[in-house]
């Protein structure tokens, strides 16, 4: 019977435990809670003086609109840049070096010469409006998605991994992505 006594005991402290340690992944820092990985293209048409640019990485993004991380990386692994984030501050690290910026338009806007809604990204790459703007469904069977902040988020390949974002401009950008693992 001492036996059994030492088990029900272990057990309800484990019980009691539990919604502690729960508690604690709320205080975690998004980047261990959720990732998204893969890879992205970036494409911007030229505008004016400004010639097209087309940029593709690596990615691991952690967190969500207001708090989180994304790291870019070149095909040889080497990081490229990384951007993290929180409430009123933006921060971008490259091999150049470390600068700060109000908020994440403003870092996209230095990091790829487009203000890119960097906001919105973490929910889009999970196949998802983000909560923060207003979106609208798209009716067509053919390219399932939405349409937010000026973008149309196609789905129609998302359960294999894809994902792809386009602004008709000017100038018009499109970003793709290739998702790792399941969706």
């Amino acid at each position: 019977m001492p036996a059994r006594r030492g088990n029900r005991n272990a057990r309800a402290a484990l019980l009691l435990a539990l919604p502690l340690i729960g508690g604690c992944a709320a205080l975690l820092p998004p980047s261990t809670l959720d990732t998204v990985s893969g890879r992205l293209s970036l494409q911007v048409d030229a505008q004016g003086a400004r010639p097209a640019q087309r940029f593709g990485a690596g990615f691991d993004l952690s967190g969500n609109a207001e708090r989180g991380s994304l790291q870019l990386s070149s095909p040889l692994g080497t990081t490229l840049a990384q951007a993290r984030w929180s409430p009123g501050s933006a921060k971008l690290v490259t091999p150049q070096g470390e600068r700060q910026f109000a908020d994440l338009d403003a870092l996209s806007l230095e990091a790829f010469g487009e203000a890119l809604p960097l906001r919105a990204l973490p929910d889009w790459l999970r196949g998802r409006p983000w909560a923060g703007a207003p979106s609208r469904s798209v009716a067509d069977a053919a390219a399932p998605g939405f349409e937010q902040l000026g973008w149309t988020i196609d789905l129609a390949r998302f359960d294999e991994g894809w994902l792809k974002a386009s602004r008709p401009g000017p100038p018009a950008v499109l970003l793709r992505a290739r998702l790792d693992g399941a969706h």
